[in-house]
């Protein structure tokens, strides 16, 4: 299910594991009308490396998400050519508008993609990666690294090790399996149950082996998503 009305419709459903939340659309990915479609953006293949999905998807694959308990949102619906030239007044109106979905879906986890804009739109400068204090809309709340190919702070399996952590606590401790990924920790089987319904897909059984994972960024010096 996505919410329409919105520049890029959000991919969600009821009981996802995790939401991610972009901090807003790319004019690309708007154009498009899927997730992180810019191509220097690593949020696909971070994914496939932190062994939340079997394969590296593409973003035009991304309703497929919901198939593995996930799904995307964005804090600001408004595209643009980087994140920095969103206002706090619309970060903040971002997390008001993404608690009022997460209240209504009802995802294990929230997982907001950039510190700064995370930072701005809390009003708490210093807001660490992971886990935070704050809940939003009853749901438990990680920041992690912006995938922005902008984002040079956080490489590839940077990013892979931050979205790794937010598999269930059971899954996190198998042997490295990624080739090229060395010191990233191994990937389980990406599939997990979900209350979502997805549309059809060719894409190979959910079923199927993951790779391994990666980390973090700073949204104001990003490309929107």
């Amino acid at each position: 299910m996505t919410r329409v009305g919105k520049p890029l419709p959000d991919v969600v459903a009821p009981g996802l594991d995790v939401l991610f939340c972009g901090i807003n659309p790319s004019l690309l990915s708007a154009a498009r009308g899927h997730h992180f479609a810019r191509p220097g953006n690593r949020f696909w293949p971070a994914l496939h490396l932190a062994g939340l999905t079997p394969r590296r998807l593409r973003p035009e694959e991304d309703r497929e998400l919901l198939l593995f308990g996930l799904g995307v949102t964005n804090l600001v619906d408004r595209p643009t050519r980087t994140a920095a030239e969103l206002t706090p007044g619309e970060l903040r109106a971002g997390v008001a508008a993404l608690e009022e979905l997460v209240a209504l879906h009802h995802p294990r986890v929230v997982a907001v993609l950039g510190g700064t804009a995370w930072r701005l739109a809390v009003d708490r400068r210093g807001a660490p990666w992971g886990r935070q204090e704050r809940r939003l809309g009853g749901a438990e709340t990680w920041v992690l690294p912006n995938p922005s190919g902008l984002n040079a702070h956080h490489q590839l399996p940077d990013l892979a090790r931050h979205y790794a952590a937010l598999r269930p606590p059971a899954q996190r401790a198998e042997p490295a399996s990624a080739p090229g990924a060395s010191g990233v920790p191994g990937a389980s089987p990406a599939s997990r149950p979900t209350s979502a319904t997805a549309p059809p897909s060719s894409s190979p059984d959910p079923r199927a082996t993951a790779a391994a994972r990666s980390c973090g960024s700073s949204a104001a010096s990003s490309a929107a998503t």
